[in-house]
């Protein structure tokens, strides 16, 4: 008889303590002070964060957007005191006298071509050493990795006599080759010391139970190594190829003869050219344009991959 008393309260306690932690029907839900969808506190220091940051977007943009409104106008209305702001009766006839001139394809296609071979070599011997790097363990690594970093520390002005007196006695001035040869040497220590954080951070465990499973060594590493390392690749590329793009000074040294220039070089001549006869800042705007454009095209490829890469290899090593 107690038992079942007891039983009873019980069971009559626990039903009032679960009726009393419902809600009730006619009770608000409670909302905490900072839950989402409650009332948010207005907070000044975010909203000037952000129009800081919509301001530097703006500073940043804006020497882009006056180069293309700039390439659309007449050189009188850009020669006005009064500036104008949006491209109203503009027309593509700089763009038309850039082009007649017939030496802008030519340079383009040297650009290309230096710029291609020096992102290949670079990335392949910088993959190696890379590899070497973080995976081996031998005699002189420290040595190595040292050296990767002095170098990167010497002037590039105090070699060019060196390195004109080299590719003369190789007889590859006013060459692609020769060019390459030298953006290839410059360009590959810093890669190497970029690609290495992104294979240290892939675990060589990976290879190891891929091994087990019966792939060979080079089959484990071209199968789950080299397809994580992809990202990593792509943002050293970038970096090779903007180097290659916009180098200018080596170019100046090595490339003399008018008919072997790259597009640095090629708008260099434009502008003095157009400034022999008062400087159509139209054309040389237009000229800019054009020299901006395949960086753009590049970009817009690669933008996703190297994004990764680059968040990827801020993270690991």
């Amino acid at each position: 008889m107690t038992s079942t008393v007891y039983s009873s309260g019980q069971s009559t306690g626990v039903n009032a303590l679960q009726a009393g932690s419902r809600p009730r029907p006619s009770d608000p839900p409670t909302r905490r002070p900072g839950s989402r969808g409650g009332n948010r506190r207005f907070r000044p220091g975010r909203i000037a964060l952000g129009v800081v940051g919509i301001v530097v977007s703006l500073i940043w943009v804006f020497p882009v957007y006056w180069m293309l409104n700039s390439s659309l106008l007449p050189n009188v209305v850009l020669q006005s005191t009064t500036p104008t702001w949006l491209p109203f009766g503009g027309s593509l006839d700089n763009f038309v006298a850039v082009f007649s001139g017939g030496t802008f394809l030519p340079a383009l296609g040297m650009s290309t071509a230096i710029a291609i071979i020096t992102v290949v070599f670079c990335l392949f011997f910088a993959f190696l050493g890379a590899l070497a790097i973080s995976r081996f363990r031998f005699r002189g690594r420290k040595a190595f990795v040292l050296a990767v970093l002095l170098i990167q520390m010497l002037p590039a002005e105090g070699l060019f006599i060196a390195q004109y007196k080299l590719m003369g006695s190789l007889n590859m001035l006013n060459s692609i080759v020769g060019v390459s040869i030298i953006y290839i040497a410059a360009v590959v220590p810093f890669t190497i010391w970029m690609l290495r954080g992104f294979v240290a951070g892939v675990p060589a465990d990976l290879e190891e139970a891929g091994m087990i499973d019966g792939l060979s060594r080079t089959q484990a590493f071209m199968r789950i190594t080299f397809p994580l390392l992809a990202p990593g690749l792509v943002a050293s590329g970038v970096y090779a190829f903007l180097q290659a793009w916009n180098e200018f000074t080596v170019a100046l040294v090595l490339l003399q003869d008018n008919s072997s220039q790259t597009l640095p070089l090629w708008l260099r001549g434009f502008i003095q050219a157009s400034a022999s006869r008062a400087t159509d800042w139209g054309q040389v705007m237009a000229a800019s344009t054009m020299v901006a454009i395949p960086v753009i095209i590049f970009f817009l490829f690669v933008q996703g991959r190297m994004t990764s890469g680059l968040v990827s290899g801020a993270v690991k090593g």
